[in-house]
């Protein structure tokens, strides 16, 4: 394939596309933070009325057995968003000795209903800006592709588009449920940063690959990379939030990672969530490892030649094969294996810029030159 395959205005259309994609994230982050921080505000005040109606009802117990009236039947208080992980019910919180027009205006059942309502509609026009950004980050790559008469990830920039791209229909698989939408700031945030980057600081012209590159086995060994690459981004977040939730109990938040945490699913969801990802992460990102040694037999004569490139990525893979084991093993299972998919997490993104950008090698084709 010559400059001549090239066509000039797809290209153009494909740059318009990825600014849009950019755009709608950004507008999808900005909802997203806005519905999370009043899913926030919403929980503290349910959390709230428990509080003030199990002293309520802990005081006038108190008054009746001193009067010998014995103990109260008032059933005891519940933290609903404790015990179902987010639900937004709050008719089984228990009324104590209060009746609700003793309460607050701010603490009655009513407004609080209506309080998550409006958090919901939040949440679900941040679902949908979302899905419209990446409905038109597919679309760019998909045009990126028909520009260049090619399939469109030949350097950094189109790889880590397609990496992101392919993460981000994987996040709106697994946080397609209500009680899921809490996570997408956290999950948007280093999508957004990750093409903020690529767009400034890695993008390349449409362009023919290098002729190294013109092998069907470059179709499938960079396919199968980054599709086990996007599902290992969803892993990592997940094991973070992990980590962080384990660290703020809830309804124990404290301090300022206590309100980062508030709203955040409960540590065992979060947890289910990384493990179901890596299960897929370990052998897809290991299929493309071997299609890899694979091609560079048929390109160099040999299946592995410790290429940096090819070192870092065994070793991610040895990292999620430990994270998948430790998590299966008694004592490790928790915080210490959820740390490991963490490293594995961060060595592929070294990986991802620091190999490419930095280091020399046979994989050097970033195209930032």
């Amino acid at each position: 394939m010559d400059i001549h395959d090239l066509n000039e205005g797809l290209a153009d259309f494909s740059d318009l596309a990825y600014t849009t994609t950019v755009a709608l994230y950004l507008l999808g982050l900005a909802v997203s933070l806005v519905f999370y921080g009043m899913y926030r505000s919403a929980t503290e005040t349910r959390r709230e009325r428990a509080r003030i109606l199990g002293e309520s009802k802990a005081g006038r117990d108190r008054e009746k057995v001193a009067v010998g009236a014995g103990a109260a039947g008032a059933s005891g208080t519940v933290d609903k968003d404790a015990a179902d992980g987010g639900s937004h019910d709050v008719s089984g919180i228990a009324t104590g000795s209060l009746s609700e027009d003793e309460l607050p205006e701010r603490f009655q059942v009513e407004t609080i209903r209506n309080r998550f309502r409006r958090t919901d509609r939040w949440g679900g026009m941040a679902q949908a800006v979302i899905w419209l950004g990446v409905a038109m980050h597919v679309l760019f790559v998909v045009v990126r592709g028909l520009a260049a008469n090619r399939f469109p990830w030949g350097n950094l920039f189109e790889y880590v588009s397609v990496v992101s791209a392919v993460s981000m229909v994987i996040a709106c698989y697994v946080l397609r449920r209500k009680a899921m939408r809490v996570l997408w700031p956290w999950i948007l945030t280093p999508i957004v940063l990750l093409l903020f980057y690529a767009g400034t600081e890695l993008y390349a012209d449409v362009a023919p690959v290098v002729p190294s590159l013109n092998s069907y086995w470059f179709v499938i060994h960079v396919s199968v990379v980054s599709i086990g690459g996007g599902i290992g981004l969803v892993s990592g977040m997940a094991s973070l939030l992990y980590i962080l939730r384990r660290a703020q109990p809830r309804g124990e938040e404290k301090g300022f990672f206590g309100v980062l945490a508030t709203p955040l699913p409960d540590a065992s969801k979060l947890d289910a969530l990384a493990y179901r990802a890596a299960i897929w992460t370990l052998p897809v990102f290991g299929l493309g490892v071997i299609f890899g040694a694979i091609w560079a037999h048929a390109a160099w004569g040999r299946f592995w030649g410790w290429d940096p490139k090819e070192t870092v990525s065994l070793i991610t893979w040895i990292l999620y094969a430990a994270y998948l084991h430790a998590r299966a093993t008694p004592g490790m299972r928790g915080k210490p294996a959820a740390w490991i998919n963490v490293v594995a997490f961060a060595t592929m993104i070294f990986n991802l810029f620091f190999i490419n950008i930095v280091i020399s090698g046979l994989h050097s084709y970033a195209g930032l030159n």
